[in-house]
């Protein structure tokens, strides 16, 4: 694989796993992440690959994004897939509790990052007359739950924009799809654990893993292979999808 890898939130857990699948097939590497700290982490994990290029950007600010992008192309000479995957979970409080900026916070970050990156990435990509954009949703997309109003409000709203921009870009030779993870054990995940029951996260944790079929959580691994099939070839007639990385929890 000679494609080059946009990817977003690329220090944590899932891109940075993402950003190792892509590695092992041969691509390039564009990792943006809010903290230079992380991202010169990133890199020395994947054994400072000349393959690789870390970008520090806030996906909430419009110049950042443009920058990321150009920097990117300048380097590499295209996007061909697109991770755009930086998120946050935010704290867990009641709508009633809840403060104005800690949900614009959240949805600053989670629905307009998200839409600042496909904006710039399809103006690039229909310049090039292609590309896979795979935007990262939740099975948050599909539920309530109590005290997360923010963050199941942003992943609902990028399951819509997923299915929208996909639509609006399917005539310029771009698929457009999300990947809708669930219980991955990442930081974020310790960190809603955390939120849910701060006296006891393991206990939390447990709870959690008693809700999913397969009987485990999911790995940065997991949902990497399903976005680097998302990219390949072998999905050219797929679009304007989600594909649910849970362990079976939306078929409960």
């Amino acid at each position: 694989m000679s494609k080059t890898v946009l990817i977003t939130g690329g220090a944590g857990g899932i891109g940075l796993e993402t950003a190792k699948v892509f590695l092992e097939e041969g691509a390039n590497v564009a990792l943006v992440d809010i903290s230079s700290e992380a991202l010169e982490k990133a890199k020395q994990s994947l054994n400072n690959s000349s393959n690789v290029l870390t970008i520090q950007a806030d996906v909430t600010e419009e110049s950042d994004v443009k920058s990321y992008v150009e920097k990117t192309v300048e380097t590499f000479g295209s996007i061909d897939v697109f991770f755009n995957n930086a998120a946050i979970a935010g704290p867990a409080i009641p709508i009633k509790d809840l403060e104005k900026k800690q949900f614009e916070t959240i949805m600053d970050i989670n629905v307009t990052g998200v839409f600042l990156g496909l904006k710039y990435v399809i103006n690039q990509m229909e310049k090039q007359g292609y590309g896979s954009i795979i935007n990262t949703a939740s099975n948050a997309a599909y539920i309530g739950s109590a005290g997360m109003a923010g963050y199941i409000a942003s992943k609902h709203a990028v399951a819509g924009i997923t299915k929208t921009a996909a639509l609006e870009v399917a005539d310029s030779g771009i698929r457009v799809n999300a990947v809708a993870p669930a219980a991955i054990d990442t930081q974020m995940l310790s960190g809603i654990q955390q939120n849910v029951n701060p006296d006891d996260p393991e206990g939390a944790g447990e709870a959690i893993k008693q809700g999913i079929p397969l009987g485990r959580f999911g790995t940065p691994k997991d949902v990497a292979e399903i976005v680097l099939f998302l990219a390949s070839d072998r999905t050219s007639f797929v679009t304007g999808s989600l594909y649910n990385v849970d362990g079976g929890m939306q078929a409960d």
